[in-house]
């Protein structure tokens, strides 16, 4: 897998996927904040499926 993703979005993906998942488990918001694991684990492997099929990069 080539990383896609650039060192800001990286952290950007994370800190909101990091937030919705602790949400989530205290009972803040519904179940569906558990969709932060989408944006915590693109952010960690550095590599959105998404951005691949739009050709974007904003890695350098």
């Amino acid at each position: 897998m080539k990383c896609n993703i650039g060192h800001t979005d990286r952290i950007l993906r994370m800190t909101v996927g990091v937030t919705l998942i602790g949400l989530a488990t205290f009972g803040i918001t519904g179940p569906w904040a558990w969709i932060g694991v989408i944006p915590l684990a693109t952010g960690v492997f550095g590599n959105c499926a998404v951005y691949s099929m739009l050709g974007i990069n904003t890695a350098k």
